[in-house]
């Protein structure tokens, strides 16, 4: 015997409260507003590839340098 899962069925839906609809609304409408606006254009003279900042510390080439 093998037991077979309906992956056409969708999972239950949650219950949200009004105050979560409301948030999520919120969010929505921002994220639009968000979408609506310019894209950020490249940074002039900065640092090529990824973030030097990302890990709290300034880094280049490997190299960790805290400040």
């Amino acid at each position: 015997m093998t037991d077979t899962v309906d992956d056409t069925s969708e999972p239950p839906k949650k219950v949200l409260s009004p105050a979560a609809k409301r948030a999520l609304a919120e969010a929505e409408e921002r994220r639009k507003a968000r979408g609506e606006a310019d894209p950020l254009k490249p940074e002039k003279g900065g640092p090529k590839g990824v973030e030097p900042t990302r890990y709290g510390d300034w880094e280049r080439g490997g190299i960790a340098y805290d400040f």
